[in-house]
């Protein structure tokens, strides 16, 4: 799935040095999947930006999304998208409707939700990108490409924030030069929350008036 920039080893020093600096992104990510991994649930409020400078289009959002294991409840746009382990319900009230289809993992091509935090474990190479002071926090980058020379993502930027070691930036850029932006406003762990927040009642949506739409 990913693969590297390639390096041209000019040095044997050179060689050594880029060595260091790929072990030195999979300790820092391997301390963030660490850490993610030992939360009970996580709730983050974010910025989302989307950036097509060939075709003129900008778009700003804020969201927030709730994630507990592979389960998550996704605020954004006005649409909420719960997602309970198997099963995907898509709810848009301006419309009245609720599509609920099955999780297929193989059509996943991009960074879901539910990945966000751990996506890098599997099909993507890494190496130390840059490091920089916002706002007193230093965010250190890490790139990340698809090993997978055809898939649609081409690179990922992660900005960590190395006092915390949560995930404070993620930059994707597809292949037709699309930037996707999540910036982390908020980051809070082990919330107290319903334990019906990932279930879907479907008799509640029924009794609104809402059209349920069940996909194959």
């Amino acid at each position: 799935m990913i693969k590297f920039n390639s390096i041209i080893l000019i040095t044997i020093l050179l060689f050594s040095t880029s060595i260091i600096k790929a072990q030195d992104a999979k300790t820092l990510l391997d301390e963030v999947s660490s850490k993610v991994k030992n939360y009970e649930n996580i709730s983050i409020d974010f910025k989302y930006s989307l950036v097509n400078t060939k075709e003129n289009v900008k778009q700003d959002t804020r969201g927030d999304i709730t994630l507990q294991g592979e389960k998550y409840v996704l605020n954004m746009l006005g649409v909420t998208r719960l997602f309970n382990g198997t099963t995907i319900y898509t709810i848009v009230p301006e419309d009245e409707e609720v599509t609920i289809s099955n999780y297929n993992p193989k059509e996943d091509k991009g960074v879901s939700a539910s990945k966000m935090l751990t996506f890098y474990e599997e099909g993507y190479s890494y190496k130390m990108d840059i490091l920089q002071n916002i706002n007193g926090r230093k965010i250190q980058f890490v790139k990340i490409i698809p090993i997978d020379t055809n898939a649609e993502i081409k690179d990922i930027l992660l900005g960590i924030d190395m006092q915390t070691k949560h995930i404070y930036k993620l930059i994707q850029t597809d292949s037709s030069g699309t930037n996707y932006t999540i910036t982390v406003n908020s980051f809070k762990t082990n919330q107290p929350i319903s334990e019906n927040l990932f279930i879907f009642n479907e008799v509640k949506y029924k009794a609104e008036g809402y059209y349920i739409n069940k996909l194959d």
